[in-house]
């Protein structure tokens, strides 16, 4: 997956804005101004993805391209890699995921006005 893949995917979600609040390095792709995803831009090799606490236990016993969350919260974020050690297909899949925990966790007015 390139990084150019993975903003594409986002771009198409309902209330996705994308900006580099860390400086030049980092994307981060947020709903409704809350951030669900962040990829390193000129290394891309990983997103860092919102996860439930329970799945993302489970995953990262299944694949080795999933690890806690670098510079995150290593119970609600997990860093996954996107240079084959995880299926593109999974990646989407989480994506999706860390979109949705986030956007569930806006106030009810705001999810409807989305």
């Amino acid at each position: 997956m390139t990084l150019d893949e993975l903003r594409a995917y986002c771009e198409k979600k309902k209330g996705v804005t994308y900006d580099t609040p860390f400086g030049p390095d980092v994307l981060v792709f947020r709903v409704m101004g809350k951030m669900f995803a962040l990829a390193p831009i000129d290394h891309f090799g990983s997103v860092n993805l919102k996860c439930d606490p329970e799945r993302a236990t489970e995953l990262r016993e299944q694949y080795a391209g999933i690890i806690p969350g670098y510079h995150m919260s290593k119970v609600h974020w997990n860093t996954v890699g996107t240079t084959g050690e995880v299926p593109t297909k999974l990646i989407l899949e989480l994506v999706d995921h860390s979109y949705e925990l986030v956007r569930a966790s806006l106030p009810k007015k705001v999810r409807e006005a989305m």
